[in-house]
């Protein structure tokens, strides 16, 4: 089995989405698909903001750049890619997104794969046909998440900032509804949401002010992406 280190940003998210009783016959699906690519680039670009690895700079007309801070790569490979495209030079935080987010999807579950977390299978349809087949993967790392993330948004717990990124992006990626009910969609929760893809993470976080304006810059930039594709069905 492959050694793998710490989980990033990307599998914990790609986890969240992950609805194990969903699909035909609970076959398990990823939430989200159609703007999935923009949601797990923007959770890489927020990793490396909160490790401190790139930083936003002003860009033309208002807009806001990425930028590779350059004595500190990033020791994981998905992570370094990523760093390695903003190294070049600047670049716009939608066309990294572009540029970086498609590509993720097979990877991070194969890490999730590979982690336990997720488990792949077959089952034959209508008695013919292998069908692939996701599971939980028993780990329990998936409802630790969600526990972490229902804290923040439902019980209002002030966030660690690796929780607040995670709610700010499943919120910014509009399937935040899809949680329902173990996330219940009320006011509240819409309002607690916003704040933190506003990069309002309290107190605890005043230390973490890159990563707030990076993830904050990303998830204002994957709304405007979710808004522009057909919404998911809920």
């Amino acid at each position: 089995m492959a050694q793998l280190g710490t989980a990033t940003l990307g599998e914990d998210l790609l986890l969240l989405l992950f609805q194990p009783n969903a699909g035909m016959r609970g076959t398990g699906v990823i939430a989200g698909e159609n703007t999935l690519f923009y949601v797990l680039g923007g959770a890489v670009l927020a990793d490396l903001g909160l490790g401190g690895h790139v930083r936003t700079i002003p860009g033309w007309g208002g807009s806001t750049r990425v930028e590779a801070v350059t004595d500190r790569p990033p020791a994981d490979d998905t992570l370094r890619s990523a760093w390695d495209y903003v190294a070049v030079k600047p670049r716009g935080v939608q066309a990294t997104l572009a540029a970086i987010g498609p590509t993720l999807r097979s990877p991070l579950l194969d890490r999730l794969i590979i982690r336990g977390d997720i488990r792949e299978s077959t089952r034959k349809a209508l008695g013919l046909f292998d069908m692939k087949v996701l599971e939980d993967g028993g780990t329990g790392r998936r409802a630790g998440l969600l526990s972490d993330v229902r804290a923040v948004l439902v019980d209002g717990v002030e966030p660690q900032p690796r929780v607040a990124a995670l709610a700010a992006l499943l919120s910014g990626s509009r399937t935040l509804p899809q949680f329902d009910p173990e996330i219940p969609w009320t006011s509240s929760v819409i309002t607690r949401a916003q704040k933190l893809e506003q990069g309002n993470w309290g107190a605890e976080a005043a230390a973490e002010a890159v990563a707030r304006t990076v993830t904050a810059t990303i998830v204002s930039n994957v709304i405007v992406a979710a808004a522009v594709l057909p919404p998911q069905n809920q």
